[in-house]
């Protein structure tokens, strides 16, 4: 497609930066800003720009990843404004797995094709400082060549200071156990104003930073995102993106990038009106423009782009996926982050419906692994195979979220509750 023919035709300005990016030359924040600031012709040229980077840098493949999000406790010590899945440790929905039961899930990952497992959780205030050194080292134990794509920077950081060691120790001993790779969350928006607002008393930007770069230094890839949608500005998501680049030019340690509309319907925040201004989400051109803006921005440094089909829905997705976007994610099993707080598309979606609907956009599937190596090619020939995944009859096999809080074995079990009751009856 001969887009420079395009630029003729819409603001000077924008198509000065346009060219310019299609030309491999590094975009400014002032720049970036000014592309949000599109209207009519020039928001598809946009779009038809970052699709071209996307062609140029990663081809027609769509990858997406077989994994299972494993969320081990929602007992945590923070109250995030957007988070709806956490509990109080005194609140009665509180649960904690044990490590049989993380394993059992880990086993039943893999027997269904699973390469991946995903360990988040909330930061518990009475668990063992060794517990995410142990649930590494049980995995690996179990299945030895599952990855274990593992721990936010917040809990990296919790975990360092529960056991008094340095954050490089922290993570040389998550690696030593298994750990294989990090996820980039607890990112929100790198600006400490925000944060302060949004969640505070949650990790500082200084130390997000830290624990990601430092991990990038022992080899520990991780992948980088961005929450959008809430009471940012468009300026806050060009200097967030713009920061992830810097990383990038240094460590070479992100895998993908990932923009994440933010989901209002039970984020505390928005329920309860705490912030002037605050939106419920960002709209559908301005979640394109965001898609389309990073794969500009970060042309020369991340390669893959991930749509989140939790947030968006699989229609917005494909849409994505036009937009510059190349990685449709993963299919999950047991997402809980974005349910509670109230997405409707769901926690799970089987392998065999994701190459479905990179086929209806004339794209090719590609299963990878976490680390983007190819695993398997697709093409319409091969549209009858099945993996293991597909031949679930019911997907709620896998159990949901608000089932598992309602499990009285994995109910939280409140120490200060007990040392009371033991007070009272010595009393």
């Amino acid at each position: 497609m001969n887009i420079e023919k395009f630029f003729k035709c819409g603001d000077p300005i924008i198509s000065t930066i346009l060219d310019r990016s299609m030309s491999n030359k590094e975009i400014t924040i002032k720049d970036a800003s000014e592309l949000y600031q599109a209207a009519e012709r020039d928001f598809y040229l946009i779009g038809m720009v970052a699709n071209e980077i996307r062609k140029k840098l990663v081809g027609n493949e769509i990858t997406y990843v077989i994994n299972r999000n494993i969320n081990f406790t929602n007992v945590c010590i923070k109250q995030c404004g957007f988070c709806a899945f956490s509990r109080d440790f005194r609140e009665s929905q509180g649960y904690f797995l044990p490590i049989d039961e993380i394993i059992k899930r880990v086993k039943e990952a893999y027997y269904f094709g699973a390469t991946e497992v995903c360990i988040q959780a909330g930061l518990s205030p009475d668990m063992d400082q060794n517990m995410y050194e142990n649930i590494c080292k049980a995995i690996k134990k179990a299945i030895p060549t599952m990855h274990i794509h593992g721990f936010s920077p917040e809990e990296i950081l919790y975990g360092a200071t529960r056991c008094n060691i340095s954050i490089h120790e922290f993570l040389s001993r998550l690696k030593e156990a298994g750990v294989d790779t990090i996820p980039g969350t607890s990112a929100e928006i790198l600006d400490q104003e925000i944060r302060d607002k949004i969640s505070p008393g949650r990790i500082t930007v200084k130390d997000w930073l830290d624990v990601i770069k430092t991990a990038h230094k022992l080899g520990i890839k991780s992948t980088a995102t961005m929450m959008f949608g809430h009471i940012e500005k468009h300026i806050d998501r060009v200097k967030h993106i713009a920061t992830i680049r810097k990383i990038q030019n240094e460590t070479k340690g992100f895998t993908e990038f990932v923009p994440l509309n933010f989901i209002h319907t039970e984020a505390p925040m928005y329920k309860n009106d705490v912030h002037d201004g605050i939106k419920p989400g960002a709209d559908v051109k301005d979640i394109l423009l965001t898609c389309a803006i990073s794969r500009i921005m970060l042309n020369n440094n991340i390669n893959n782009i991930q749509v989140s089909w939790v947030k968006e829905g699989f229609a917005m997705s494909q849409m994505l996926l036009n937009w510059g976007a190349n990685d449709f994610g993963g299919t999950l099993i047991n997402e809980s982050i974005s349910t509670t707080a109230g997405s409707r598309y769901g926690q799970i979606v089987k392998p065999t419906d994701i190459r479905n609907m990179i086929w209806a956009i004339n794209r090719i599937p590609v299963q990878r692994d976490t680390l983007y190596r190819t695993l398997n090619v697709f093409d319409k020939k091969s549209s009858t195979q099945k993996d293991m995944l597909d031949e679930v009859d019911d997907i709620n096999k896998f159990g949901s979220y608000f089932e598992l809080t309602k499990i009285n074995k994995f109910k939280y079990k409140n120490k200060r509750n007990v040392k009371m009751k033991m007070v009272d009856n010595k009393s």
